[in-house]
């Protein structure tokens, strides 16, 4: 620490931007080490609260020392949401026994969604070897201790970097332990991104057996009737689903465009344009609008204000 001016703030800052420019190099990790324990105290001030990328990518490796390999795999799993760009996850902690051996399912299938949380593209050649470690990982933990709801989380992780086949293949693992709402749902997505709208529907239902009550997966399943243009399946199912959350804002606003789209009526675009301004997805409002605004024969100064709404 001598040239950090004896400042266990500054030496954070620096090993964590030496181990940033080369995270498989051990060096940083050693005087990381070498640091937590002749001031433990004072490194933990330091990590406490971490909020900027270098000192959660400090905590993760202090949480490993530490033996708490669930925080570890939270706090890395945060910092490759940010930076997906750095292969964080050669830190040769990551690939350590003593992490893959016990490391909860729970906690890595979380620090797998944390991966994706500011949206980045991962489904390129450069993306997935960054995320070979994560898949590596994602294997062992799998086959250590295969609890679905975690083994679809991580599923979604596979997906969402192109690896569809590995995701149908972890559903499929998942299934094998107990059948579970979340796993058909994953599945649903993963046709979806590959384009098979029927299978899609297929897996949609068979969660919507699992969990009937459950108005997002009507919602869900009536977004996919309309992309394949029957608007009478899904006002079926939005009446399906407003049984059971009758108030919920994105259901409404789905029924109101959907039967515009299918009958013209006028009194329908109007509550859609009513409530689209409160709808938290722009991209979701743009799409029921241009569905709406399809319907047959409906008044152009409606349809001119629900355009106004997607051009604010």
């Amino acid at each position: 620490m001598a040239h950090c001016g004896g400042s266990p703030s500054a030496a954070v800052h620096y090993l964590a931007g030496a181990i940033a420019s080369a995270p498989e190099n051990p060096e940083p990790y050693a005087v990381l080490a070498e640091l937590w324990r002749d001031k433990p105290s004072e490194l933990a001030e330091v990590v406490r609260g971490a909020d900027s990328l270098r000192t959660v990518l400090a905590q993760s490796y202090i949480s490993f020392l530490e033996g708490d390999m669930n925080g570890a795999a939270l706090a890395i799993g945060s910092v490759t949401g940010v930076r997906p760009d750095i292969t964080w996850a050669k830190a040769p902690w990551f690939s350590d026994a003593r992490f893959l051996g016990v490391v909860s399912a729970d906690a890595l299938a979380e620090a797998a969604m944390r991966t994706m949380d500011y949206g980045h593209g991962l489904d390129t050649e450069s993306m997935r070897e960054r995320f070979r470690p994560w898949f590596r990982a994602i294997d062992v933990v799998a086959a250590r201790q295969p609890l679905p709801e975690a083994l679809a989380k991580m599923a979604i992780l596979l997906r969402t970097c192109g690896l569809t086949d590995a995701s149908f293949a972890l559903c499929d693992q998942a299934d094998s332990v107990e059948r579970i709402m979340l796993t058909e749902v994953v599945r649903a997505g993963t046709w979806r991104k590959l384009g098979d709208l029927q299978q899609t529907v297929a897996a949609f239902e068979r969660a919507l057996a699992l969990d009937p009550a459950n108005w997002s997966l009507y919602l869900d399943l009536a977004d996919v009737r309309a992309e394949q243009g029957d608007f009478t399946s899904a006002v079926r199912l939005i009446d399906q689903g407003m049984r059971y959350e009758p108030a919920e804002l994105s259901l409404r606003a789905a029924g109101a465009a959907y039967r515009a789209r299918l009958t013209g009526s006028p009194a329908d675009l109007s509550e859609l344009i009513e409530l689209a301004p409160n709808l938290p997805n722009d991209s979701y409002r743009d799409l029921l609008i241009d569905h709406a605004c399809a319907g047959p024969a409906l008044p152009a100064e409606l349809v001119a204000a629900a355009r106004r709404i997607q051009n604010s």
